[in-house]
């Protein structure tokens, strides 16, 4: 992601902190850190927040430990929770504010990047750089998720025509089928009709014929009638 790896942001020395009940749980969070024991970390972040729920340094070193451990949702929601604390003060210490939210909004954008959400990733980055411009490490891993981000879409909308040619040869192949099928029932109705005109012929010719033997007949008839009428 960096130049070698992923740069995460660690906080450790807030003089403020050593007041505070929760300072120790976090001072061996940070130890187990260092020492790449992640889980334990971890384990004394939970506890840090336990004693004090509204610790900017426990959620957002609670994040880098989930990071660690590649539990990257887990680390997206400290964040979250550490840039809502900072949202929510007193703004009387601006510059400590923005550095912190830079640094927040920084590891924010890594944990996107790890999961290939890489517009969310350039978004936590250009958050970052409005807060500290000059910090070249989030320029960098903002650049590289750019990149990623339109390589991402190109093959997006490659994936896109490859599913819509396929549907556009089947639509093509549907439309041939019914054409065929329209082609053979016109000439299956013409067929049809062909056949009642034919049919019609026959039954008036059958008739006529029918009509004309009648007519043979009865003549006969009459004429047989007249002759015995004669004979009397």
């Amino acid at each position: 992601m960096k130049r070698s790896l992923f740069t995460i942001i660690l906080l450790t020395t807030f003089s403020l902190l050593f007041a505070q009940k929760e300072a120790p749980d976090v001072r061996k969070g940070n130890r187990a850190y260092h020492k790449e024991d992640y889980t334990e970390a971890e384990v004394n972040y939970h506890r840090a927040l336990d004693k004090n729920d509204n610790s900017f340094e426990s959620y957002f070193n609670l994040g880098d430990a989930l990071f660690r451990q590649e539990k990257y949702s887990e680390a997206l929601e400290n964040y979250a929770k550490a840039e809502q604390l900072l949202k929510n003060d007193d703004k009387t210490h601006k510059e400590k504010i923005d550095n912190r939210l830079a640094s927040t909004y920084h590891n924010m954008g890594n944990a996107f990047y790890a999961q290939q959400q890489y517009d969310k990733a350039v978004a936590a980055y250009q958050q970052s750089l409005r807060r500290n411009p000059k910090d070249n490490d989030t320029r960098y891993n903002l650049v590289k998720a750019m990149q990623q981000l339109q390589q991402q879409q190109d093959q997006q909308q490659n994936q896109d025509q490859n599913q819509q040619q396929p549907q556009q040869q089947q639509q093509q192949q549907q439309d041939q089928q019914q054409n065929q099928q329209d082609q053979q029932q016109q000439q299956e109705q013409q067929q049809q009709n062909q056949m009642d005109k034919e049919t019609a012929e026959q039954i008036l010719q059958a008739l006529e014929q029918d009509e004309q033997e009648t007519q043979e007949k009865l003549q006969r008839q009459q004429g047989k009638k007249r002759r015995v009428e004669k004979e009397w």
